[in-house]
């Protein structure tokens, strides 16, 4: 089947079996608990829905199926995914290299919980570069964490590359694909070990959920983190799964309007006399755009731009939108506006922003599907507001 035909019907095939109803829609099952007829025997080997939830392993087996690979699993969070993975697949006195540029609550889980409680060490690395990281990897070096393209400043990184490195040198790659979402990209066909997504984002699309998944098709790895995940009950409950299954139905369409929108805003500000720079790999401009065009099919609906007038001009500029929520998320069906350093990227330190290139002036955009004319008026009425 086609990515299309997988997103509609995997996971939500009408059930004729024993009983079944034949329900085109997946079934919010709201039960906390299954009952038995035998002590020994769960029900369908259902017996708690922490452990196990017929609406949520709808949405795993939709998600395996649109990321290609064997397995998923579904969190509370992309945040509570993403602890999952650093208390199973890590231990103390471990060493992970991650991108520099990673969206700021990765960077506070790493550095505030992984490595002053777990003493899990971390080294950041502009990995776009990949003899710098080849420079960071160390004899205790388990994980290459990688988000391609970046949150906030769209810098990509060849995952094929980074993955052939990692394992000659067994370590595991993990990639964020949050920005892409797997209709635009698919790390793991291209050697990563680990796709993570928020779910909260592209996937359900309509900002109405929090949510998290990992997609892998190692075994062994799986059973660790299905562990994990009911261990430590961070789970998808069912009527979010339900809304991410929903959501998940008109991701390509969705994710064909957000690019399209984004490219010609994107456009737009590179020719606008109050802008310095624009980040978005649809640009011929952008330093990596044949990677872009290499290893994603599209180039999605986030970008971010550089504002003449500094944190001044930024503010004025966001305060003035019409259409464009000033407002942190992304992957909406409505277009958001927002400034990582005050926003996002606030629990980042300062100097290590600047370090990365994230500075006062700098503004995120997640395009929506409005029409794209409407949008970009509401940019130059607001920019009109900004004063030289």
């Amino acid at each position: 089947m086609k990515f299309e035909t997988r997103a509609v019907h995997v996971g939500e095939e009408p059930n004729f079996r024993d009983g079944g109803s034949g329900d085109v829609v997946a079934p919010i099952h709201l039960s906390s608990t299954f009952a038995r007829r035998k002590i020994e025997a769960p029900t369908n080997g259902y017996e708690y829905s922490r452990s196990a939830n017929p609406t949520r392993d709808a949405l795993e087996k939709r998600l395996a199926a649109l990321e290609g690979s064997r397995f998923a699993l579904a969190f509370s969070s992309g945040l509570a995914a993403e602890t999952v993975i650093g208390l199973t697949l890590l231990k103390s006195g471990d060493h992970v290299i991650a991108f520099d540029d990673l969206y700021g609550g990765t960077r506070r889980l790493f550095s505030k919980i992984f490595r002053q409680n777990f003493n899990v060490d971390f080294s950041y690395v502009d990995a776009r570069s990949i003899e710098s990281l080849k420079k960071e990897i160390m004899p205790n070096t388990r994980l290459i964490w990688l988000e391609t393209p970046t949150n906030p400043l769209m810098k990509l990184c060849d995952i094929k590359a980074v993955s052939e490195i990692a394992k000659n040198k067994n370590i595991m790659v993990a990639v964020d694909n949050t920005f892409m979402s797997p209709y635009f990209q698919k790390p793991l066909g291209l050697g990563a070990d680990l796709a993570v997504h928020s779910t909260t984002k592209y996937i359900n699309g309509h900002s109405d959920s929090i949510g998290g998944a990992i997609m892998l098709s190692n075994e062994e790895s799986f059973n660790k983190l299905k562990f994990s995940q009911n261990a430590t009950g961070a789970i998808l409950s069912p009527f979010d799964s339900y809304l991410v299954l929903r959501g998940a139905k008109t991701l390509a369409l969705r994710m064909d309007r957000h690019n399209e929108n984004a490219v010609k805003i994107a456009e737009y500000l590179e020719n606008h006399p109050k802008v310095s720079k624009v980040h978005y790999p649809g640009l011929s401009s952008h330093p990596q755009h044949e990677l872009a065009k290499k290893q994603m099919t599209g180039f999605g609906g986030m970008l971010s731009f550089e504002i003449e007038g500094g944190l001044k001009g930024a503010k004025t500029f966001l305060e003035n939108v019409k259409l464009f929520s000033l407002a942190e998320s992304l992957g909406g069906v409505e277009s958001l506006i927002e400034h990582p350093c005050l926003m996002t990227h606030a629990s980042v330190p300062k100097e290590e922003r600047e370090r990365i290139g994230i500075n006062d002036s700098l503004i995120r955009i997640s395009a929506g599907i409005e029409d794209a004319d409407d949008l970009i008026a509401d940019l130059e009425a607001s920019f009109k507001k900004v004063k030289n």
